[in-house]
């Protein structure tokens, strides 16, 4: 019997499975494990949204793949204040999560082999696996000149503030890959989840709705979002897409299809999320004492920061090291980081720090550095 090759065999090792062996040299330190490698939140869930979470706990029916009403518009309203859209015409739709959206928007936009994907040169793996999902070609790359003249590009990545590297690109930058794309008939999906944590003034983040970006047309555009930063909602997934009408609507009626749909209690406290910036505010400023101390505790060790203007991550390098020995050299002073090339060939001399890591255990990295 012929059996199917399974879809899994078309993607690579889980990349936080990799750090399993700095994870166990890290957390045999006396000390024990200070875990910088991932962006989880350590934060508790606000207390406005866990009573509408339970609130909305009596769900026994089917919730609406759309969003409540009171979601979809609180959605809109969101997006409008935080990427500055201008004005209204936008589709809106809410994930579970962004991480499911990024790895399934290819499959969705019915992309498949000799169809195109262009990525960041660095950057968030997903965006691969969900090319490596359909059988699609990837090209990895921060200039489209090098993609050619090719009709085959059918969905252009952009990632602004970056994952790892917390660069930000600027409106005219964008500006230029929207029109590019708009020209082949390529959607361009822009990964926003970093959007509201910008640390320069100098380098404040532009969505790709923003009129100056997109011309004031969202054909052909999408804005990715998520909560699990902004509201420490990892656990509930929460995300949400906006943009192109036509496009979310064809995305409503394939989630709909395949039974794509947030919790109803989820969405309840999405809601309650969207419409109170307080906490978010508070949990920005928890963030920003955290990057400065991290920043100066790895800059006073040798370290070199590159980028990380916005976003949740320090982009370092160690005398130009190769990344895992720098893994190994953190990990022996209990320190977990990710190796920037779990995020391409590019990111081989650098490692990912992240902000989302207790008070306790941030005051205690700088001791951690100096130990010999």
């Amino acid at each position: 019997m012929n059996r199917p090759t399974p879809v899994s065999s078309r993607l690579p090792e889980f990349t936080w499975d990799t750090l399993d062996a700095a994870a166990t040299l890290a957390a045999a330190h006396p000390d024990g494990l200070i875990n910088l490698s991932m962006g989880t939140p350590v934060d508790p869930v606000p207390p406005v949204i866990r009573r509408a979470l339970a609130d909305a706990s009596d769900a026994p029916g089917y919730p609406l793949t759309a969003g409540t009403p009171a979601l979809r518009a609180a959605i809109t309203d969101w997006v409008a204040r935080t990427c500055r859209t201008g004005a209204g015409g936008y589709g809106v739709l809410p994930t579970i999560g962004s991480k499911e959206l990024v790895a399934w928007l290819p499959t969705l936009l019915g992309i498949g082999p000799g169809d195109v994907v262009v990525v960041p040169s660095v950057c968030y793996p997903t965006y691969s696996d969900g090319v490596r999902l359909v059988g699609a070609t990837e090209v990895r790359t921060d200039s489209l000149t090098a993609v050619g003249p090719t009709s085959r590009v059918r969905l252009v990545w952009i990632n602004s503030p970056a994952n790892p590297t917390g660069r930000v690109l600027p409106a005219a930058h964008l500006r230029k890959v929207v029109d590019w794309a708009r020209e082949r008939g390529a959607v361009v999906a822009s990964d926003e989840c970093y959007l509201p944590l910008g640390w320069s003034t100098d380098t404040e983040p532009v969505s790709v709705l923003s009129p100056e970006v997109c011309g004031g047309s969202y054909d052909g555009v999408l804005a990715v979002h998520s909560l699990s930063k902004r509201s420490n909602l990892a656990g509930y997934r929460a995300g949400l897409v906006a943009g192109d009408p036509a496009l979310v609507a064809e995305l409503l009626k394939l989630r709909k299809h395949a039974g794509m749909i947030v919790p109803a209690p989820v969405q309840a406290a999405m809601v309650a999320a969207l419409t109170d910036d307080r906490h978010a505010d508070e949990q920005r400023e928890r963030y920003r004492a955290r990057r400065e101390k991290l920043l100066a505790a790895f800059t006073a060790a040798g370290f070199t920061v590159d980028h990380s203007e916005a976003g949740l991550y320090l982009w370092l390098t160690r005398d130009g090291e190769e990344c895992w020995r720098t893994v190994d050299w953190l990990a022996r002073r209990g320190i977990l980081a990710a190796a920037g090339a779990l995020y391409g060939p590019g990111g081989s001399h650098h490692v990912r720090v992240a902000l989302t890591a207790s008070d306790e255990q941030v005051a205690a990295v700088p001791a951690r550095l100096a130990q010999p």
